[in-house]
């Protein structure tokens, strides 16, 4: 086998996005949930750089008292597998950090962001990074900002990349991403406008008017709020009467 196709198969993988994963290779790696808060709190927050262990023990067990934290760092530490003598985080006597090996799928998705906010193509073939959140289900406080901040990224790209494959003229995966966008967050008008656009690129009227119509209700019903000009506009040219009269 070649050397490239061995280095791709002993990938240390580690994803948060739609939940808690961590590969080597082809395998998954069993770890307890303390382990995966020790690398998930080190990917989200610190990214590669140094945090003292003193700090990360207070983060991660903030109700314990700090010697018992930090003892506790040091068996979660100790305990972290290594697949094949490979090292997930790297530890000084002061320090510890994320090792340079690891691939984290939120970075990746932020990457694929940059880059289509930068004109770049090739963050739409990786627009399937933005089909998650940041690990739902998990209720560490500290995940709360970081979570809301990965949530708008996604939303902002997967509007942005329904723009740009529309005016491409992929029209499927447009009306995809911005429907996804649309089950994210359902009372998001920008999302919607990004459907009625790609419905109007095709000369699907009928289906334009349709999400028009089932967004207007939505946010009736429940907020008690109209439509924006924005959106009427767009829909607004193919009927004679008011938009929003029952």
């Amino acid at each position: 086998m070649p050397s490239s196709r061995r280095r791709r198969a002993a990938q240390l993988r580690l994803s948060l996005l739609g939940g808690f994963c961590l590969h080597f290779g082809g395998d998954e790696l069993d770890l307890p949930k303390p382990a995966q808060r020790l690398l998930a709190h080190l990917a989200v927050v610190h990214r590669r750089a140094k945090v003292s262990r003193t700090a990360l023990a207070e983060r991660l067990w903030p109700d314990a008292e700090p010697a018992r934290a930090t003892a506790s760092l040091r068996t979660v530490l100790w305990r972290l597998p290594r697949p094949r003598g490979r090292t997930l985080v790297q530890c000084t006597s002061t320090a510890v950090r994320l090792h340079d090996e690891v691939v984290v799928d939120l970075w990746q998705a932020e990457e694929a962001a940059r880059e289509l906010r930068e004109g770049l193509r090739p963050g739409l073939e990786r627009a399937r990074l933005w089909r998650d959140d940041l690990l739902p289900g998990w209720h560490d406080e500290w995940l709360d900002v970081e979570r809301e901040s990965y949530r708008q990224l996604r939303l902002h790209a997967l509007e942005r990349s329904s723009e740009v494959l529309r005016v491409d003229g992929r029209h499927e995966e447009a009306l995809g991403a911005a429907l996804e966008a649309v089950r994210s967050e359902p009372l998001r008008e920008s999302a919607h406008r990004r459907v009625v656009e790609v419905h109007l690129a095709e000369g699907n009227h009928a289906e334009a008017l349709r999400q028009y119509d089932h967004y207007r209700r939505l946010l009736a019903d429940e907020l008690g709020l109209s439509p924006s000009p924005v959106i009427r506009r767009l829909v607004g040219p193919m009927l004679g009467r008011p938009l929003d009269s029952a």
